[in-house]
């Protein structure tokens, strides 16, 4: 199973005087993709740089900024491939961002 693994701040700021709020990321990411756990993945643009896109009676219409107010910015992705979602729970926990951000995990619907 393929899931999109998304990675949004927290919106309540938290005082972690266990270390850096990045942890150890490229670790995290080297160990997954050792495994071939993650295929893919990257922090992203802030929402100030989105573009959305509709189309609308045949013109395009634009417009700036995220889509979705989350009230956290969504810093970055990560495509996994886990056998279940207990192993991709599993993997969310073990990613350094975990600790200090929220992690959403969305199934990849396949045909």
């Amino acid at each position: 199973m393929q899931f999109l693994m998304l990675i949004y701040r927290d919106r309540v700021p938290l005082d972690d005087p266990a270390g850096p709020a990045g942890g150890d990321v490229e670790a995290w990411v080297t160990r997954m993709n050792d495994r071939g756990i993650r295929l893919a993945g990257d922090p992203i643009a802030p929402d100030s740089e989105a573009v959305t896109v509709r189309v609308r009676g045949g013109s395009a219409e634009l417009g700036k900024g995220a889509f979705l107010d989350t009230g956290g910015a969504l810093l970055g992705f990560d495509l996994l491939d886990c056998r279940d979602q207990d192993q991709a729970i599993a993997v969310a926990t073990e990613h350094p961002l975990a600790a200090r951000h929220v992690l959403e995990l969305r199934p990849i619907e396949s045909d």
